[in-house]
């Protein structure tokens, strides 16, 4: 059966275009939109960064302020749709580093973009290439006097590049203003919003700020929307790839410490890390093991006898953890005791308080290996309720490389339709788990489904797993 696609928010970035005269406040009109909107993972893109390389004949003319840098031709403006398109595509995009001091590209300060929601390319001629456009959203023009211009640009390239006065001032006759009038200012025309004297029009950047807002609100809900129709398919499950624990006695005392109100925090701790230690166990069945005579290695005993090397087994893979924080951090404890060597990485998805959109914050994983049996990814997220997380997480990993089937999600709580979100989208990585709730959750992004299942499994009643709590028990904020 098909999976259903998941698409990220970073595969639909928002992308504004804001270009003007040098000097005209282009900087400033875009740190103001980052403030205002707060979205995480915004990206302010400089064209400065995209000035192409000098021949040495060209740096010693640059040095001399005898070069014009302010043309077209001077930044490669091809090279920015290529990145802007890798940014838009999802993909973790390299960013070059210019220096104007030394007149040239940093090699080794490239910048890494991966993950963006908002995409602010900023630049004299951020309206200039048709392509470019193509790909913006929103493209503003900030309209400032020439004058004004002229003596901001002054001020920034003798304190803050380190020119002298003489030297601007000939850049400034001989090609910037020039250039300006004959391609800059021409480039208004292609602006959906042009703000005249900049940053201190309040009044239009109120309107701008305002507009965004309210796009970037229809782009939350539309997101939601995508998730919850993950699940709405009803697919059968493949339970193969769900691994749940033997429920016995001792898992039932251990769930009874957890649900229990008036367990105290030590108690639930010294009970979470039992059971995660439980699910880790069981996630390593999943390893990939070979025989000693696979591996071609012997075992000598204290008493110095030799296995036979057919019933000897080593792991054959190796194994990094990654933790969706804050709710995965509650297995760290017991995965450090477990598998001590093992690389641990954390993604940060915390849901947006006004709009319900769950957002990727932070990445910060370890050297991944691209090979296919090479290493195994244990995700840990100690509760599911929509699967929203887990789905953005996995994706994460897929955009770094990772096949589906290196992963092993474990978890200690799912709902049957977290479960089914998640397999419907990522059918190929495994689960590990301790209990199932019986039905959806009505939360912001799970609406109830009314549906009929014929499962030969357990169920647990899903009343308990309605709010994300061992993470706040755990940690000791509930």
């Amino acid at each position: 059966m098909e999976a259903e696609k998941y698409i990220p928010p970073w595969e639909s970035p928002y992308i504004i275009g804001i270009a003007g005269l040098s000097g005209s406040g282009k900087t400033t009109v875009a740190q103001n939109i980052i403030n205002s909107i707060n979205e995480p993972w915004t990206i302010l893109l400089s064209l400065d960064n995209f000035y192409k390389e000098l021949t040495p004949e060209q740096s010693h003319l640059a040095f001399l302020n005898e070069y014009d840098l302010d043309k077209p031709s001077s930044i490669d403006l091809d090279l920015v749709y290529e990145c802007v398109r890798s940014i838009k595509q999802g993909k973790k995009t390299e960013i070059p580093v210019y220096s104007f001091a030394k007149h040239k590209r940093l090699p080794d300060e490239n910048l890494t973009i991966y993950g963006a929601n908002v995409v602010i390319i900023e630049g004299i001629y951020a309206l200039f290439k048709p392509e470019l456009l193509s790909l913006m959203d929103c493209k503003v023009f900030v309209d400032t006097d020439l004058d004004l211009c002229y003596s901001r640009r002054l001020l920034r390239d003798i304190v803050h590049r380190g020119r002298d006065i003489q030297g601007v001032i000939k850049q400034w006759d001989l090609f910037v203003k020039p250039n300006a009038t004959s391609y800059v200012l021409p480039t208004r025309s292609n602006a959906d919003v042009v703000i005249p004297r900049g940053s201190d029009n309040t009044v239009a950047m109120e309107l701008l700020i305002q507009h965004l807002k309210k796009q970037l609100d229809v782009k939350s809900i539309n997101h939601i929307n995508h998730l919850k129709s993950l699940g709405k398919g009803l697919k059968p499950i493949n339970w193969k790839n769900v691994h749940i624990l033997n429920f016995n006695n001792q898992l039932r005392a251990i769930k009874t410490m957890i649900l229990n109100k008036n367990t105290s925090n030590d108690d639930f701790i010294f009970s979470f890390n039992r059971i995660s230690t439980i699910l880790i166990s069981e996630a390593l069945d999943l390893m990939d093991y070979i025989s000693g005579k696979e591996a071609l290695k012997s075992v000598t005993t204290p008493i110095n006898y030799t296995l036979d090397p057919n019933s000897t087994y080593f792991l054959n893979q190796e194994i990094i953890a990654v933790s969706v924080i804050r709710s995965g951090d509650c297995f760290i404890r017991s995965l450090r005791r477990t598998i001590p060597a093992a690389k641990i990485g954390k993604i940060l998805i915390q849901t947006d308080s006004r709009t319900g959109e769950p957002k990727l914050h932070t990445e910060k994983l370890p050297q991944l290996s691209k090979s296919h049996n090479s290493c195994k990814i244990l995700l840990f997220d100690s509760q599911i309720i929509s699967g929203a997380a887990s789905i953005m997480a996995i994706k994460v990993l897929i955009d770094h490389d990772i096949k589906q089937n290196q992963i092993v999600l474990v978890t200690y709580t799912a709902t049957e339709s977290g479960i089914r979100r998640i397999l419907n989208t990522f059918p190929d990585i495994q689960l590990v788990v301790s209990c199932i709730g019986k039905r959806s959750i009505n939360s912001k992004l799970d609406d109830s489904v009314d549906e009929s299942n014929n499962i030969d499994i357990n169920l647990d009643s899903d009343w308990w797993m309605a709010t994300r709590f061992i993470d706040n028990k755990y940690f000791g904020t509930s």
